[in-house]
């Protein structure tokens, strides 16, 4: 009887190594993009308490009410894996008494996430994310400049058919007036309200708008936008950041029916959605000003503004926009006998040593074998070393592109595979 195979958990992927280039510029762009604009990189642990979540992100979210990852260890404390990564970032920006040290904190992460719900596509139970945090700034200037960094990133990367959608929440003056005006109109509605969408309307009426329920979504298609319940300070934070995106020449799209899915967010929200590529998943990134966490998390007042960005939903999109980015080895060195392996190994760490990526073999085999993997795995130059390489000092280097073949002294192998990739510096 066959022994049975253990499957990856639902909604939780592998990343196989053909996939691996395009996460890494991914990643490896996101880092230099946020140096840029002057963040400096967070980690924050994977499991939090889990009080941490329903306090920063609120409790009658989806998120914290039907998606966590929550378990009692063995001291008996509930724990969470992290859904989302704000609400650690200010956990340690309070914990460690960040603000004493500088007020203005600009942090970036990029890791994995944890949310229990039905896996699609672009919506995963682990997915990684590049996010920032900005503590400490009230002004719109700040809010322009993280806006600015998600754009720059995007751009760089050369994704299109993005659209950025902006909106205000207001503040603590706003949101009585707002929440009044979301109450009468829902109200008469109520008895075709779910419970759940019940108890929002009781509790958080602004949540209905983030409802995945139809009947739900038809009706605050009318409901009023919390634009005509701004209040002067709101109005004039708003109209100036639109100001400042204009200045940039960044085009956007002023949209009163933006929520997110987190309690925490006030005054600036706003998203990049894709216009086509991924579906009903279709915001690629979100954020927003939350001046209120900070302190509700134990820390000072502190202003504060974020963002982050799903990079499965980005890869998808880069995937069915351009080719693979894979990069095949410099070179391939193929070996006939073991003490041929000797200088083969011994010719392949000198060009290690220079910067070039070499594929050895390692597992016997005739020419044709070995050349064929040369070719499968995309290398820009072979050769094959054996006795009589050894014995004259002499190997055939093959550009596998072209098919040209050449051949050169063995002490001259380094320099020559070394130079072609300074030439193009190693972005063949």
């Amino acid at each position: 009887m066959a022994t049975p195979r253990i499957a990856a958990v639902k909604g939780m992927n592998d990343l196989l190594p053909e996939q691996a280039p395009l996460w890494q510029k991914l990643e490896g762009t996101a880092r230099r993009i946020a140096a840029l604009y002057g963040f400096e990189e967070v980690r924050t642990p994977l499991v939090e308490s889990t009080s941490l979540f329903v306090r920063g992100i609120g409790g009658e979210t989806d998120v914290v009410g039907k998606e966590m990852y929550t378990f009692d260890d063995r001291g008996g404390e509930s724990l969470s894996l992290r859904p989302e990564g704000t609400a650690g970032a200010v956990r340690a920006y309070v914990e460690h008494s960040r603000h004493a040290v500088d007020p203005i904190q600009k942090w970036f992460y990029l890791g994995p996430m944890f949310r229990h719900e039905a896996p699609q596509k672009g919506r995963y139970r682990q997915f990684f994310q590049f996010g920032a945090e900005l503590f400490g700034v009230a002004e719109p200037r700040a809010d322009v400049d993280l806006i600015a960094l998600v754009v720059r990133f995007v751009r760089e990367l050369g994704v299109s058919g993005l659209v950025l959608h902006l909106s205000s929440l207001g503040d603590e003056e706003s949101r009585p007036a707002y929440r009044e005006a979301l109450v009468r109109h829902f109200s008469p509605h109520a008895a075709r309200l779910s419970e759940t969408d019940r108890r929002r309307l009781e509790k958080n009426p602004l949540r209905l708008l983030d409802s995945k329920d139809e009947t739900v979504k038809a009706l605050a298609e009318g409901a009023p936008s919390t634009l005509d319940y701004l209040s002067p300070a709101s109005r004039a934070h708003f109209d100036e950041v639109l100001r400042g995106l204009d200045a940039l020449g960044i085009d956007y799209e002023v949209d009163p029916k933006i929520v997110r899915g987190l309690d925490y967010y006030t005054r600036t929200t706003f998203e990049l959605v894709a216009t086509s590529g991924l579906g009903a998943q279709s915001t690629l990134a979100g954020g927003g000003r939350y001046d209120r966490m900070v302190e509700e998390l134990g820390g000072p007042a502190t202003p504060a503004i974020g963002f982050s960005m799903g990079l499965e939903r980005l890869a998808l999109l880069l995937e069915a926009s351009g080719p693979a980015l894979r990069r095949g080895p410099d070179l391939f060195l193929g070996v006939l006998g073991d003490e041929p392996g000797r200088t083969a190994q011994r010719v392949a760490e000198r060009c290690r040593d220079r910067g070039c990526t070499v594929e050895l073999t390692l597992k016997s085999g005739g020419v044709a074998k070995q050349m064929k993997r040369a070719d499968r795995l995309g290398a820009r130059f072979s050769a094959i070393i054996g006795d009589g390489e050894r014995a004259s000092g002499r190997v055939k280097l093959k550009t596998l592109a072209t098919g040209e073949e050449r051949e050169i002294a063995l002490a001259d192998l380094v320099e020559v595979v070394g130079a072609a990739r300074e030439t193009d510096g190693g972005q063949r």
